[in-house]
C-alpha cells in the first residue's frame, strides 16, 4: 500500500505515538494513551498494526521517507555534491529542530528498544544512507571530492555524526540552535574528502 493511499486515521495514530513516545518513553507508552491522543478508539489501532513494535517501525518508515522526499525536493540537479551535502544537514538539522518529538524519539528511543527493533528501523534508514552515498558518488565523479574517499565509509561517518549532534543538542536542553551547526558539520567533512 502507497503512503497516499493509507487511510486519516493511520497517519493520526502515528502522530499520535510519536508525541506519546516522546513525552513517555516508548517502553513506558500504552497503545491505549496513542489511540487517545490519535482520537481513535483502541481497538482502531490494532485495524492497522499488530503490535506496538509496528506503530513505532512504521513511524520510522514515514519520518524517514519524508526525510528524503524533501531531500530530492531539496536538492537539484544544478547543485554541486559539497552544497547538496550541505543541504542535506540543513534538512536534518531543521526538520528535528522544528519537530522535537521527532528528534526525541529518533534520538533518544531509537537507542533504547532492543536489538530486533533497531534492526528493523536499520532497514528504512537504507534509503536515506543511500541518498548520502549517491551525493559523495557524484563529488566523486565531477572531481569534487577525492578520488580514495571510501563512500561506504563516509557516508555512515556524515549521517553518525548528524545523529550525535542532534542527540547532543537534546541532552543539553535544546541550549542552542542546531541548525546553526550545519556549516561546522559539514566543513568538517569537507576537509576530509576535498579533492
Amino acid at each position: 500500500m502507497t503512503s497516499s493511499k493509507k487511510p486519516d486515521k493511520y497517519y493520526a495514530i502515528l502522530e499520535g505515538a510519536l508525541k506519546v513516545f516522546a513525552e513517555n518513553g516508548y517502553h513506558k507508552s500504552q497503545v491505549s494513551r496513542i489511540a487517545k491522543e490519535a482520537g481513535v478508539a483502541d481497538g482502531t489501532i490494532y485495524l492497522y498494526f499488530k503490535k506496538k513494535e509496528d506503530i513505532l517501525t512504521s513511524l520510522f518508515q514515514e519520518k524517514l521517507g519524508e526525510l528524503v522526499v524533501k531531500f530530492n525536493e531539496g536538492i537539484h540537479e544544478q547543485m554541486t555534491a559539497k552544497e547538496s551535502l550541505r543541504r542535506v544537514c540543513e534538512i536534518h538539522y531543521s526538520e528535528l529542530e522544528n519537530n522535537v518529538h521527532l528528534a526525541y524519539v529518533t534520538q533518544i528511543e531509537l537507542r533504547q528498544s532492543d536489538l530486533g527493533l533497531r534492526k528493523e528501523i536499520g532497514q528504512a534508514l537504507k534509503r536515506y544512507i543511500a541518498f548520502i552515498e549517491n551525493i559523495l558518488e557524484r563529488g566523486k565523479q565531477d572531481g569534487s571530492f577525492h578520488p580514495d574517499t571510501d563512500v561506504k565509509l563516509v557516508r555512515l561517518l556524515i549521517f553518525g555524526a548528524m545523529d550525535e549532534v542532534v542527540t547532543s543538542w537534546l541532552i543539553s536542553g535544546r541550549k542552542y540552535s542546531l541548525t546553526e551547526q550545519v556549516g561546522k558539520t559539514i566543513n568538517f567533512f569537507l576537509k576530509g574528502i576535498e579533492a
